[in-house]
């Protein structure tokens, strides 16, 4: 079965749109939550969690998507919300700020799976990129599925030079994730409502510090932890 190439991107269309519809009801407070479980999870897992406590210790910031989720019937498309959440001149986790993750991919598949995403960005480069409203993976930044298996010092002295490094936790028939070819864009309208102000934006509170919110302290403190 052949799918043409504006069919394919119709498709992919539709499914981010309806997943973006159905991911704003999902309350900002619960999606910053999530993506601390989704880190205390990750770095503690037997499989990728030295690597991620490892370059963690590197990267100029994270991006955690709690609840991307994929499915596939001779085509391929996954989406989900998600945070980023950056270091300071001092080197200190700042406050979150929210995007959504995209992708589509085309092939004979058939399955589905939810899966939890964290992405380390290891670039003054990637960290720019992401902040100047949306990049496609692979294309405008470099991105690579993180070392697993190694273990924590292997990880620190390999020459890594990727933008960005994806590790993930997988439920269902897929195995493994790959972050090439996703899109990532910011949502400027859970910044708004997170934050209380609708002038509120990613650069404002990820570069400049100037707005806070408690709730989200456990998200930090979980990443000051693996420094």
């Amino acid at each position: 079965m052949k799918i043409t190439g504006a069919i394919a991107t119709l498709v992919f269309a539709i499914f981010v749109a309806g997943n973006a519809l159905a991911g704003s009801s999902l309350d900002e407070k619960e999606l910053v939550t999530k993506a601390h479980y989704t880190v205390e999870r990750m770095s503690q897992d037997k499989n990728v969690g030295p690597n991620v406590r490892s370059l963690i210790k590197r990267a100029k910031a994270v991006m955690v998507f709690p609840n991307v989720l994929k499915g596939a019937f001779f085509f391929g498309a996954e989406g989900g919300n998600g945070v980023l959440v950056a270091k300071n001149a001092s080197g200190n986790w700042g406050y979150p700020a929210f995007y959504t993750m995209g992708s589509a991919s085309f092939g004979l598949q058939i399955g589905g799976q939810s899966q939890e995403i964290i992405l380390l960005i290891m670039s003054e480069r990637g960290l720019s990129s992401v902040l100047s409203n949306e990049v496609k993976l692979g294309a405008d930044i470099s991105a690579a599925a993180g070392p697993k298996g190694v273990g924590a010092e292997a990880s620190t002295t390999t020459n890594l030079r990727a933008d960005i490094y994806s590790f993930s936790m997988n439920q269902g028939a897929f195995l493994g994730a790959s972050v090439e070819g996703a899109i990532i864009h910011p949502r400027n309208a859970k910044n708004h409502a997170y934050y209380g102000n609708p002038g509120v934006s990613a650069e404002d509170i990820v570069l400049h510090g100037r707005y806070q919110n408690v709730h989200a302290d456990k998200l930090r403190d979980s990443l000051r932890k693996l420094r």
